[in-house]
């Protein structure tokens, strides 16, 4: 069965996204087409990247990342949902991603956006690391607003076009690693 990696790219106090990623898979387990499953940053405690040789040499050292490696290897394809900072993700993301090189080849990836103007910045940015990693990014995405997707700006009320908008996202990221298996496995063997 394929595995598609909810990741949930905020460690921040009070983050939104943890309502974001909770609703992400509640619309997504109600499929029979793939497994999901919440990958939460803050399960990894990882601290800002500290293996000396670079991740495209796969040789890990630091047992932070070698449980990060596995989780991320486990999987066939992500969503990602990511808080717009500054006009980009957020460090602590950013910083998982680069943790690791071939644990994200040729899988799919989403990407669901929260912030200012959707965290469409962030998913921009988002998508530019995803080629250089080789990560297939699908087109459609996810952009929810503070100001029109939450209450007070903190309490998530997902719209019923969201979940229309979830929905695509999740069959494209579905049908990309499904289709991306045969090039997984010939990198494996």
């Amino acid at each position: 069965m394929t595995k598609i990696g909810i990741i949930l790219g905020s460690t921040r106090p009070g983050r939104n996204g943890e309502a974001v990623a909770k609703w992400v898979l509640d619309v997504a387990s109600k499929r029979t087409d793939a497994e999901f499953e919440l990958v939460d940053l803050l399960d990894y405690n990882l601290p800002h990247l500290d293996e000396a040789i670079p991740p495209s040499m796969g040789q890990y050292t630091k047992p932070h990342t070698l449980e990060w490696a596995k989780k991320i290897g486990s999987l066939d394809g992500f969503i990602f949902v990511t808080p717009e900072y500054n006009h980009s993700t957020s460090g602590a993301l950013k910083n998982a991603i680069d943790f690791l090189f071939a644990e994200w080849n040729n899988k799919a990836a989403g990407f669901v956006g929260y912030g200012s103007v959707g965290g469409a910045r962030a998913v921009e940015h988002l998508r530019l690391i995803a080629g250089e990693l080789m990560l297939a990014d699908v087109r459609a995405s996810v952009h929810l607003s503070l100001a029109q997707d939450f209450e007070n700006y903190r309490i998530f009320l997902p719209k019923e076009q969201h979940e229309q908008a979830l929905t695509a996202v999740l069959d494209q990221v579905v049908a990309w690693s499904k289709a991306l298996a045969p090039i997984r496995e010939g990198a494996a063997g």
